[in-house]
């Protein structure tokens, strides 16, 4: 059962939350690199991003304690109405960083995909299909190299979450902030050791390469 929601979009910190969330015994999280490599996962998940269907949003995130990443982070609301005890914290960051990490990390691996043209019904491009109908051509209409476009449905997507769930509900949260505003929010101790700090751009780049060798694997 899903007791906290990351609303926040990819590139914003979501890893380090997670790894957060996993210390203080908050987890474990859903993330999306949980639907990479996983077969079943990906059919459920291509069903409700491509095909409409609307699942048992409970049963799909059956052995989690949190949905941290995309696709939860465009699937909030709805998660909200599922589990409405549930704490949501949307994790930000500079818009101009947040497009250039996107940008170079995210951004490269679709095109790259787009170009590379899977092999129809593969993993990989059922991987694709969902990430362009979801982020690519769905959240940013097929206009992520417009930059100003990017940055603006970047804000408007933060302002939204606020405004459908208010802000007395929300935790708007940069994760260069550290361990205290997270721990207050979820009334627990501030632990000793220094927030995790997880997957910059070097880093999501390995991982988005293990990512495409675990697709193809399952393809």
């Amino acid at each position: 059962m899903l007791t906290l929601i990351n609303a926040g979009l990819g590139r914003t910190g979501t890893t380090s939350l997670k790894a957060a969330l996993d210390r203080l015994d908050r987890g474990p999280s859903f993330h999306m690199f949980d639907i990479v490599g996983d077969g079943e996962r990906l059919r459920q998940w291509e069903k409700v991003v491509c095909d409409g269907e609307h699942p048992d949003w409970t049963a799909l995130f059956a052995g989690y304690r949190a949905a941290v990443d995309g696709p939860c982070a465009l699937y909030y609301r709805q998660l909200s109405q599922a589990f409405p005890d549930a704490k949501v914290i949307l994790t930000v960051r500079d818009a101009e960083g947040w497009y250039r990490s996107t940008h170079d990390t995210l951004y490269q691996f679709a095109l790259r995909s787009m170009a590379g043209a899977p092999e129809p019904g593969s993993a990989q491009a059922r991987l694709l299909r969902i990430t362009r109908a979801m982020v690519w051509d769905g959240l940013f209409g097929g206009r992520f190299a417009d930059k100003d476009h990017a940055i603006d449905v970047y804000h408007r997507h933060n302002e939204d979450v606020v405004r459908a769930l208010g802000a007395d509900n929300v935790l708007v949260y940069d994760v260069q902030q550290g361990w205290e505003p997270l721990c207050a929010f979820l009334g627990v101790d501030v632990p000793r050791e220094a927030f995790p700090r997880t997957n910059d751009t070097a880093s999501m780049r390995q991982r988005i390469a293990r990512a495409a060798g675990a697709a193809a694997a399952t393809g």
